[in-house]
């Protein structure tokens, strides 16, 4: 019998882990694998890793990962991902915005042998704030533009893999992580699995506006040069213009003399080309920082206690 394993992130989520408990129970009771339930506390402040240790002590099935200290969201699925011991393994959130229900369609389709993945994606973003899901499709368009991985709109970390596919994200053990892409760029033929969004079934959304802002800068910067070229290309231009400005100037004290006017929109341009160049600085700072992230190797997790004997 094949082994299922359903690696579920948790970061405060005691509300939400007895609903989820108890409907992925209901839906892997029903299918014919061998299940391992893997939850990897990141480092929640609440009783998540309390509810977690109950399920545990009723259920072989369940076995966990407690972090030191909250890593993130991507530090929790490479961790999951490590010490998945499955031939598929899935990964899912515990708020139930991954709805159980659609594991047996998942794996139906994985069955049919034509894909290495099952991937799901949101039709709509009904309940999320308007700002939010404008921002989020643009979000989408732009890396869909920029970007060599195939990173779709409305997609979900939650999918389910065969075993090859998690041993190439496992063997991409980089420090900045963007999970979605690197989902897209690792390749493997993938099946996508549209459904309506869910909403929380409990709890609050640990994604504010500017943490999703941040997390897309690190999808933009992982995953593409662009904003570097934009960088060199933006000093051409202007490079150019100021060549054209002097000439411009020239030929005018030429023709008509020099005077003083005009000082308040040299200012101007000052300060915005002086605007630019620090914001091309920022640009490449950001890429600098990830060098210099990536060059120190810190681990990218690190577990303070687990019931999982092999837990690395």
């Amino acid at each position: 019998m094949e082994k299922l394993t359903l690696i579920v992130p948790c970061y405060n989520e005691e509300e939400a882990l007895p609903y989820f408990y108890e409907e992925v129970c209901r839906v892997v009771g029903e299918l014919n694998y061998e299940t391992e339930l893997l939850f990897v506390n990141d480092g929640s402040k609440d009783n998540t890793l309390s509810v977690i240790k109950g399920f545990a002590e009723k259920d072989e099935r369940v076995k966990y990962l407690s972090f030191s200290r909250n890593f993130g969201k991507e530090g929790a699925m490479y961790a999951g991902f490590c010490n998945a011991s499955g031939d598929l393994v899935a990964v899912m959130d515990a708020d139930m915005q991954d709805p159980p229900s659609l594991l047996p369609k998942m794996l139906e389709l994985i069955e049919s042998g034509e894909y290495d993945s099952v991937a799901t994606r949101r039709v709509n973003r009904k309940g999320e704030p308007k700002i939010r899901s404008f921002f989020a499709r643009m979000f989408y368009k732009l890396m869909g533009r920029i970007s060599d991985a195939d990173i779709v709109d409305g997609a979900r970390d939650f999918r389910l893999m065969k075993r090859k596919m998690v041993d190439a994200i496992v063997s991409m053990g980089e420090t900045n992580r963007f999970s979605k892409g690197i989902f897209g760029w690792i390749g493997f033929k993938t099946y996508w699995l549209e459904y309506e969004n869910v909403e929380r079934v409990a709890g609050e959304t640990k994604w504010s506006f500017w943490k999703l802002f941040k997390y897309s800068l690190e999808g933009v910067t992982n995953f593409s040069d662009t904003p570097l070229k934009i960088a060199s290309w933006s000093g051409i231009f202007f490079t150019f213009a100021s060549v054209i400005a002097m000439f411009f100037v020239f030929i005018r004290a030429l023709l008509f003399g020099d005077n003083v006017a005009g000082w308040p929109s040299t200012i101007c341009i000052i300060l915005f080309i002086g605007g630019i160049q620090l914001f091309c600085l920022g640009i490449m700072g950001q890429y600098i920082s990830k060098i210099f992230r990536e060059t120190k190797k810190r681990p990218i997790y690190i577990i303070s206690e687990s019931n999982k004997e092999d837990a690395k």
